[in-house]
């Protein structure tokens, strides 16, 4: 009677054990795609360089911070350096990678506001400053940078050569922007992916040593769902068939993160007859920058000031 209470118990456990892991998968699991502040993932994280730089200089002369409302009333940052020189070259967005923000650029603005450029670092949406809790990829984001390209021209004045510089998801982002708004003049895209599905069967094998097609599939579809996005709109692909825009796109050789090939796919792709693909042969997913760093940077801002007037 004793040995059949015990097996009862065991059944019980297991069963509560089963129910509570599919809720989890279905109800929980997903957010850790898309949730940039998750609870979880932020107690995990290590601190990084995103972290702790400085903020930007609050001396009007030199910037200021910039909030305006996305297409969906969303709240969102940025800060512009303003160029240097009597005559600005023209205005490059900034975007930064995942659970990255704006102040990663700080170097950087500076840099380019000395080279006669406006430098407007960008808080995407759910990062930084800036409101919302999920990222979407590019869905939604294209539109937030639309937006930002409308404040500056028609409401801070500055320069309508409007070029775009992103990084990781930034890339993707910046991709999808180009693509759907012929405002942007030029490009610049680090290490990003060409299709947002693709790329999280590959961080899931690169994190966990194991990607369950139709579990991963399912987790993406749900997280699609929570944030309010079609997963399979987050394809920077389909966007560079539309891109006819001078571009200059990066990518690692060795980076393990977003393979090269997606790189080389994304630029196969662009509509554009003004394009380069610059490959790093000995750099990573996060040291594009650090790698060969004066002669690529000597590179990139070549390609900055032959699309500028």
């Amino acid at each position: 009677m004793k040995q059949k209470r015990n097996f009862r118990r065991i059944q019980w456990f297991l069963g509560l054990l089963l129910l509570g892991s599919l809720a989890f998968v279905h109800f929980y699991a997903p957010r850790f795609i898309t949730e940039i502040h998750n609870p979880l993932i932020e107690f995990a994280r290590s601190k990084t360089l995103a972290d702790t730089v400085p903020s930007f200089p609050s001396n009007p002369s030199v910037g200021k911070y910039l909030k305006f409302q996305s297409f969906d009333g969303t709240a969102l940052e940025a800060y512009v350096t303003f160029s240097k020189l009597d005559s600005a070259k023209g205005t490059i967005v900034l975007l930064h990678g995942i659970r990255s923000k704006k102040e990663h650029f700080l170097r950087l603005s500076d840099t380019l506001a000395k080279l006669g450029f406006h430098a407007v670092a960008l808080d995407l949406r759910a990062h930084g400053e800036s409101e919302g809790i999920h990222c979407t990829f590019g869905v939604k984001e294209k539109q937030d940078v639309a937006a930002l390209i409308s404040q500056l021209i028609e409401q801070e004045h500055l320069h309508p050569n409007i070029g775009i510089w992103g990084q990781s998801l930034g890339g993707a982002i910046a991709l999808q922007a180009m693509g759907s708004d012929p405002r942007i003049c030029f490009g610049v895209v680090e290490s990003t992916f060409s299709d947002f599905r693709t790329v999280t069967h590959d961080y899931f094998d690169f994190f966990l040593g194991f990607d369950f097609s139709f579990l991963t599939n399912y987790l993406v579809d749900r997280a699609g769902t929570i944030a309010g996005f079609d997963p399979d709109e987050a394809r920077p692909v389909d966007f560079c068939e539309r891109i006819t825009q001078p571009i200059l796109m990066v990518h690692g050789g060795l980076d393990q993160r977003i393979d090269i090939r997606y790189g080389k796919e994304n630029f196969e792709h662009l509509a554009s007859n003004n394009k380069t693909f610059l490959e790093i042969p000995d750099a990573s997913h996060l040291n594009v920058w650090q790698t060969k760093e004066v002669a690529y940077f000597s590179e990139v801002f070549a390609f900055l000031n032959s699309y500028s007037p």
